[in-house]
């Protein structure tokens, strides 16, 4: 394990300490995990996470608040490590974010996934039912669960119907929650997140791959965007929002889960049109499908084509989440919409050319 920096409080020997809650985030150098990190020292909180050995540095997320944290190696496959960072830190509250989130990876890697998404779940479940049970967890579910939707708008009495093997282990892991928080009494809760983007979200993932790739286009560094199916339907919000409404299910009288939305949903396309508006760029669509491609009407030069490489083998067609819930019962509201996330991202990646 990595030692843990704490702050010089002084030589005052009859000062009273100040007893800071603590927080243990699993998934830390994560999108979502970066920002909860800052929430939570905004709150006050000590703040501990949970980091995998690598070989190069994968803290970049981080960087900025790096010397505010207690970082730890571990992973959520291996129980032993999992138990061992548990019991050093003696957490009030314990986020897991960490997963293999990339959809379409999972079908590639499907135990792999199956072994961080659902087993290193229970793997953090089963620690804190034997040694941390005044510990709150949160687990991260996501709306990919609901998969060729049973209803819409989707909301957590909506059936589960995953198909792929990315959700199947989210819905192993959700699940598991509510069984160990009925059976065993823990203030364990999932919050539902339907599609959250931000700047620092991985450059594999459509949004981040769109607004970056915009930006390489601009400057001259590419010449066009590759992707996958673009009539895809997503509720798309900003992960600032989404780790406040991670935060506020902990603080709830009662463990409850909850789906978390905009209410909002758009197809890739047009999340993609916003984005070359932003430019002011106007696209000529020819052809259809994966042999779709988009020409700068200007320039006359292609900007966007499709490949099957970028295809699901399922393909979850609409998601649109129905957060009346926590926001009625939590006060939680988002305070970033589908525009302003755009140019959260976008403008970002201008700067930091």
């Amino acid at each position: 394990m990595l030692s843990a920096r704490r702050k010089n409080k002084g030589n005052d020997r009859h000062q009273t300490p100040i007893q800071l809650k603590k927080a243990l985030i699993f998934g830390i150098t994560g999108q979502d995990g970066s920002y909860l990190a800052e929430l939570l020292l905004e709150k006050g909180y000590e703040v501990h996470g949970v980091i995998r050995k690598a070989s190069a540095f994968n803290t970049q997320r981080i960087d900025h608040i790096y010397e505010q944290l207690h970082l730890h190696y571990g992973d959520v496959t291996d129980a032993m490590s999992v138990m061992d960072v548990i019991l050093e830190v003696n957490p009030d509250e314990l986020y897991n974010l960490s997963a293999q989130s990339q959809v379409l990876v999972s079908f590639v890697l499907p135990c792999y996934t199956s072994q961080v998404d659902a087993i290193g779940c229970l793997n953090i479940l089963e620690t804190l039912r034997k040694y941390s049970p005044h510990t709150k967890f949160y687990q991260a579910s996501s709306s990919e669960m609901f998969g060729k939707v049973l209803e819409t708008p989707q909301k957590e009495t909506t059936p589960f119907n995953p198909v792929s093997p990315y959700a199947v282990a989210k819905v192993f892991a959700h699940q598991m929650v509510k069984n160990y928080r009925e059976a065993y009494g823990l203030y364990a809760v999932s919050g539902i997140l339907f599609n959250h983007e931000s700047p620092r979200r991985g450059e594999t993932f459509v949004t981040r791959k769109i607004t970056k790739g915009l930006v390489d286009i601009y400057y001259g560094k590419l010449d066009f965007l590759t992707l996958g199916n673009l009539n895809s339907k997503r509720d798309w919000g900003h992960s600032k929002d989404y780790v406040n409404a991670m935060w506020l299910m902990l603080q709830n009288d009662k463990p409850k889960d909850y789906v978390v939305s905009s209410g909002v949903t758009i197809s890739v396309r047009e999340f993609l049109l916003k984005c070359f508006d932003y430019f002011s760029i106007r696209l000529e669509w020819q052809n259809d499908g994966i042999n779709e491609i988009a020409i700068d009407e200007i320039s006359l030069r292609k900007r966007v084509q499709t490949s099957h490489r970028y295809y699901r083998p399922n393909e979850v067609d609409l998601l649109l989440g129905d957060s009346s819930l926590i926001r009625n019962e939590l006060g939680w509201q988002p305070t970033y919409d589908i525009d302003m996330l755009i140019d959260d991202m976008i403008k970002t990646e201008i700067q930091s050319r």
